[in-house]
C-alpha cells in the first residue's frame, strides 16, 4: 500500500474551520442598544444570547465536541430566525456555523443546504459582490472540495477570489487566502503547475501587508514547501519548511500547537527522503507540544500519533506503531463518531499493521470497514473511495487472493482516470499495482503494456 505521513496543509479559509462567532456580523445590523424602550430591550437581549451562544459554539469546536457544538450552534439559528425573520445576515452566520459542524463531523449532506442558504441570503441582501458574499462561496467550496466535486469547488473559489479583489484590492490579505484556497485545490488535484503561481503570489502578499515574519507568512511559506515536497523538490521544501518553523517560534514560542504543526510537515519531508533519524525526534518533539496544549485526548493529537506510528512502522518496529496507531483511531472515533470520513485512514493504518505481522484476518475487516465510510459519505466515485478500494485489494493480492484483488485494482484506476485525469500521478500508481498482479497470473504482455504507461505518466509524457 502506498503510505504517507500526515501533512498538516495551512489553508487560510476564510470564515472556514472554525465556526465565526458573533463578532463577525456586521455591527450596522445589530439592535440599537437604547434604554427604556422595551422592543429595543428584548432585541439587545436576544443579540446578546445569540452572540454567547455562536461564541459557545466556537469554544466547543475547539475542545473537538462537534456534537455538543451543533446542539447550540442550532440554538443560535433558531434564536436568529426568530428575532430576525429568514433572511437575516446574522441567521446567514448561523447557518454558516452550523454547516460547518456538520462538516466538521462529515456529515456533508447535512451541511449542504445551510452553506447554500446563507450563500443566498448574503447574496439577497448584501449584493452578488460583497465579501460576505465570497466567504460563504468559499465556505460551500470547501464542502464541495471535501466531497471530491473539484470543479463546483473551482468555480466558487474563482468567483470569491474575483470578489475580493474586486472590493479590497489585488494586495489585500483576503486576496491571499482566496488564492491560497483555490491553490490548495489544485494542488489536491495533483494540478501542481497551476498551483504554485497562486502559493507564490498568496506569500509575496502577506509579506507585504504583514510584514515577513507574521504566522500568516509562515502559513503561505508551509503551503509552499508541501508543494515542493509533492514534486519531488526536497532541497526547496527544507529551506522553506525550516523558515515557516524559525518565524513561528519567534512570533509564537516554541510550544504552540502551530509549531507542532510545523514540525510535523518537516518531519514528513524527511520522512519521505528516508531520513528516519531526523524525522523521530520531530515527531516526538511535535506530539509533546500538542499533548501539552491540548490535553492526552484531544483529537488532533491523532494526526501526530499517526506520523510517529508511521515512521516505526516504515521501520518495521510493529510492536512500537501499533499502540500509537490504536490509541490515534480510538481518539477519533471518540470525537467524531464511527461513521465520520477521517476514521477510514486511522482504520487502514492498523488494518497495515496487522497485515504487516501476518495477522491478515483482523486486518480485512477494518479495511473493509473504511471502504463502507468512504463510499457513504464521499460516494462511489471519489479519489479515497478508489485509494482504499486499492488498500483492500493489495490486501488480497499479498495472500494470492488475485480474484478478489483484481476487480477491486480495476474499479480504483477507473475512479482515478474519471476524477483526476488520465496523467495523475495515482493513475500511475493504480497501473503498477495492476500490473504487479497480472505478472503474478502469467499476464506478461498485459503487465508491460499497464508499467510502460505508468513510466510515461511518472517522466511526464502522455
Amino acid at each position: 500500500m502506498v503510505r504517507l505521513p500526515c501533512l498538516i496543509a495551512v489553508c487560510f479559509l476564510a470564515g472556514c474551520g472554525n465556526p465565526t462567532s458573533g463578532d463577525s456580523t456586521n455591527p450596522g445590523n445589530s439592535p440599537a442598544n437604547t434604554t427604556g424602550n422595551p422592543t429595543n430591550n428584548a432585541a439587545a437581549a436576544n443579540s446578546a444570547e445569540w452572540e454567547a451562544l455562536n461564541n459557545e459554539a466556537v469554544s466547543l469546536t475547539k475542545k473537538g465536541e462537534y456534537n455538543r457544538g451543533a446542539v447550540v450552534a442550532a440554538k443560535a439559528l433558531e434564536l436568529a430566525e426568530a428575532a430576525h425573520g429568514p433572511d437575516h445576515p446574522a441567521v446567514a452566520t448561523s447557518l454558516n456555523n452550523l454547516a460547518e459542524l456538520y462538516r466538521a463531523q462529515g456529515q456533508y449532506a447535512k451541511a449542504e443546504p445551510l452553506y447554500t442558504r446563507a450563500l443566498a441570503i448574503n447574496q439577497k441582501v448584501l449584493g452578488p459582490v460583497h465579501p460576505d458574499v465570497a466567504t460563504s462561496a468559499n465556505n460551500l467550496a470547501m464542502l464541495y472540495r471535501a466531497e471530491g466535486q473539484y470543479e463546483k469547488a473551482e468555480a466558487l473559489q474563482t468567483c470569491a477570489l474575483e470578489i475580493f479583489e474586486k472590493n479590497l484590492g489585488p494586495d489585500h490579505p483576503s486576496v491571499a487566502t482566496a488564492l491560497n484556497n483555490l491553490a490548495t485545490l489544485y494542488d489536491k488535484q495533483g494540478q501542481y503547475a497551476k498551483a504554485e503561481p497562486l502559493y507564490n503570489r498568496a506569500l509575496a502578499i502577506n509579506q507585504k501587508a504583514l510584514g515577513p515574519g507574521h504566522p500568516d507568512v509562515a502559513a503561505s511559506v508551509n503551503n509552499l514547501a508541501m508543494l515542493y515536497c509533492a514534486e519531488g523538490q526536497y532541497g526547496k521544501a527544507e529551506t522553506l519548511h525550516t523558515c515557516a518553523l524559525e518565524m513561528l517560534e519567534k512570533n509564537l514560542g516554541p510550544d504552540h500547537p502551530a509549531v507542532a504543526n510545523s514540525l510535523n510537515n518537516l518531519a514528513a519531508l524527511y520522512y519521505h527522503q528516508g531520513q528516519y533519524a531526523k524525522a523521530e525526534p520531530l515527531y516526538v518533539r511535535a506530539l509533546a507540544i500538542k499533548e501539552k496544549a491540548l490535553g492526552i485526548g484531544h483529537p488532533d493529537l491523532a494526526v501526530s500519533l499517526n506520523n510517529l506510528a508511521e515512521l516505526y512502522f516504515t521501520q518495521k518496529q510493529y510492536a512500537k506503531a501499533e499502540p500509537l496507531y490504536a490509541l490515534a483511531l480510538a481518539l477519533k472515533e471518540k470525537a467524531l463518531g464511527p461513521e465520520h470520513p477521517a476514521m477510514a485512514a486511522p482504520l487502514n493504518n492498523l488494518a497495515d499493521v496487522y497485515c504487516a505481522q501476518g495477522q491478515c484476518a483482523k486486518a480485512e475487516p477494518l479495511v473493509t470497514r473504511a471502504l463502507a465510510i468512504r463510499e457513504k459519505n464521499l460516494g462511489p466515485d471519489h479519489p479515497d473511495v478508489a485509494a482504499t478500494l486499492n488498500n483492500l485489494a493489495m490486501l488480497y493480492n499479498i495472500q494470492g487472493q488475485y480474484a478478489k484483488a483484481e476487480p477491486l485494482f480495476r474499479r480504483a484506476l477507473a475512479i482515478r482516470e474519471k476524477v483526476l485525469g488520465p496523467d495523475h500521478p495515482d493513475v500511475a500508481t493504480s497501473l503498477s499495482n495492476l500490473a504487479g498482479l497480472c505478472r503474478a497470473t502469467n499476464r506478461v504482455k498485459e503487465a508491460e503494456e499497464m508499467e510502460a504507461r505508468a513510466g510515461r505518466i511518472r517522466a511526464g509524457k502522455k
